[in-house]
Order: structure tokens, then C-alpha cells, then sequence
């Protein structure tokens, strides 16, 4: 059976990136279809309207640390005085299944994903400037004063290690970003290696049928 792909999909805090996955996952863009969304483990408190084991795996640090001793994790980091982390269990037996799977993770997660499965395609999205990242921060209404600044002072470190990623978006349009992040993903499917299994079948079929080649 062919593996699935693996994607890595970074951004700074407030760059749309949830809203590209959603679009993606269930909105205008879901008939793409064949993909998981990885959903991390976290330490840090559940936001209004989030839920348990679908947005994240809310977990205390107690649990957190022990899933790191047992090497459960294949990437976390420590984020604004919090864990976050992606399982192995979220991302290697989907893949293995032959479903691409997609995360939604930092820049220090994507270095430690893109050391451990060098195959995996690396996507960073931006925002137009940081004029709309401050906008976009302000008009969620989910960080006080303090949280957003500290969050435009991160991006700018983040946004330098673009160079570390395979593709870049800039999100100026939620929905024309959406459909390059759908792109991106439907090209990796049509790899020759990838297509593989479909193109033996069909040569099959050609040489059951007694057709022989003329070149």
C-alpha cells in the first residue's frame, strides 16, 4: 500500500492558518478529501468554544511530561509558558494507512518534524504585513493587551525562518490562499511515485485487453 504524505503547516499567531485547515478540512475546499487533521496535545486551557480531542488534546503537565519521557511525541515544544506537542499515534498509523495527514504546528515542532521525516512538505503562511497581523490579533478578541504584543514580537522571529519551508503562502485572501494550500497538496498526489499503483492498473488493463505498444 502507497504511504500517505506528510504536511507541515506553520504560521505566526493570527496569520489565518486555522481558517486555511478549516476551508480545507470542511468548507469550500473539503472535496479534496484523504486527509487528517493532526490534533495536538496541549497544556494550556481550553479557549471559549474549543473542544477536547478535536481542536486539541487538552492535557496537565503531569500527563504532558510523562507522554515526553515515553517518547510518545514527534515533535513538542514549550510555547508562551505552555507545551504543545504532536503524537506519533496522530500521524504514523494514518500514513502508513495511506491518508496524508496535515499539521498544525510552530516553527520549532516544523525543525524537529522536518529532521525526523525529511519526506514531509513544509508550508509557511504569512500574513500581507503586520499592520493586518495586528488587526487580525485585535479582531479575535482571545489575548489581552500584554499577549498580543508579546505574539507580534515572536512573529517576526518566526517569520525569518520562511527559508526553512518548502512552499510559502501569503494570506492576503482567505479564499485564494485556501485554494494554493489545496493545490499544494493535490500536486504531491500527483508524483509519478505516488501515482504509481493507479498507472500499473491501467497498464494492466491496456495488456489484458491484448492492446501492444507501437513505438
Amino acid at each position: 500500500m502507497q504511504t500517505g504524505e506528510l504536511f507541515i503547516l506553520s504560521a505566526p499567531s493570527g496569520a489565518g492558518k486555522t481558517t486555511l485547515i478549516q476551508n480545507l478540512l470542511t468548507g469550500r475546499f473539503s472535496d479534496v478529501g484523504g486527509l487528517a487533521f493532526s490534533v495536538s496535545h496541549t497544556t494550556r486551557k481550553p479557549r471559549q468554544g474549543e473542544v477536547d480531542d478535536k481542536d486539541y488534546h487538552f492535557v496537565d503537565h503531569a500527563t504532558f511530561l510523562a507522554m515526553i519521557e515515553a517518547d510518545a511525541f514527534l515533535e513538542w515544544a514549550k510555547v508562551h509558558d505552555n507545551y504543545y506537542g504532536t503524537s506519533r499515534e496522530e500521524v504514523f498509523p494514518r500514513l502508513e494507512k495511506g491518508t496524508d495527514v496535515l499539521l498544525d504546528i510552530d516553527v520549532q515542532g516544523a525543525e524537529q518534524v522536518a529532521l525526523r521525516c525529511p519526506q514531509a512538505h513544509s508550508i509557511f503562511v504569512l500574513p500581507p504585513s503586520y499592520e493586518v497581523l495586528e488587526r487580525r490579533l485585535r479582531h479575535r478578541a482571545l489575548d489581552d493587551e500584554q499577549a498580543i504584543a508579546r505574539r507580534l514580537a515572536v512573529s517576526l522571529g518566526e517569520i525569518k525562518r520562511y527559508d526553512q519551508y518548502h512552499y510559502v503562502i501569503i494570506n492576503d485572501d482567505a479564499r485564494r490562499a485556501s485554494e494554493v494550500l489545496a493545490a499544494i497538496i493535490i500536486e504531491k498526489r500527483h508524483l509519478r511515485d505516488r501515482m504509481q499503483p493507479s498507472v500499473q492498473e491501467i497498464l494492466r488493463d491496456f495488456q489484458d485487453r491484448g492492446a501492444t505498444p507501437q513505438i
